[in-house]
């Protein structure tokens, strides 16, 4: 036999609202340890230039597709420093403008954790055997302190010849994280 509990509201034994419910089937969790927050997804507004041949450049995100904390910095120095204490999925996504693949070797996506190389993640084009795909991803988990710890996405293109390859300022190029829940 089955049992039904019709609710509203579940609270812990403070009184503290833990998750509500419209009446519609939208369940809202309310306490932050069940809440995928901090959270933010940047992307640009046109395309960006590497600062030179095979230099390490800084993904400047200027579009917050969304950032529930205010963590992410779009105009100034393009991080997020969550000031919330955890473990953050972050992820980095580049897509290279170019169909001309024969001047580029390599794209590199980088994530930085307070200013120094975390997590780095390279495409070779020498071996993609015949396919071509413009995107290169990074992801980590990352323990950041909630308090001064921030991360930021770098991009680098290995050439052959030239330095005419840009990130697209499309969707198709994205920095973004969440904060991981239970973790």
């Amino acid at each position: 036999m089955a049992s039904i509990i019709k609710a509203n509201q579940l609270q812990d034994f403070g009184g503290n609202s833990i998750l509500t419910s419209d009446g519609a089937g939208v369940v809202t969790p309310n306490a932050s340890g069940i809440k995928n927050t901090p959270a933010f997804s940047a992307t640009r507004t046109s395309n960006q230039s590497a600062s030179s041949a095979n230099a390490v450049t800084k993904f400047q995100g200027d579009i917050e597709n969304f950032d529930t904390d205010s963590a992410y910095d779009n105009s100034t120095n393009y991080r997020f420093t969550p000031q919330v204490a955890g473990k953050y999925l972050i992820y980095a996504k580049f897509y290279l403008d170019s169909t001309d693949h024969s001047a580029a070797k390599q794209a590199i996506s980088n994530i930085y954790k307070n200013g120094s190389l975390y997590s780095s993640y390279q495409l070779d084009f020498r071996n993609n055997y015949g396919g071509y795909d413009n995107s290169v991803m990074n992801q980590a988990i990352i323990d950041m302190n909630g308090s001064s710890d921030y991360v930021e996405a770098y991009f680098q293109i290995i050439v052959n010849s030239g330095t005419g390859l840009l990130a697209s300022g499309t969707k198709s190029t994205e920095f973004g994280g969440y904060k991981l829940i239970g973790a």
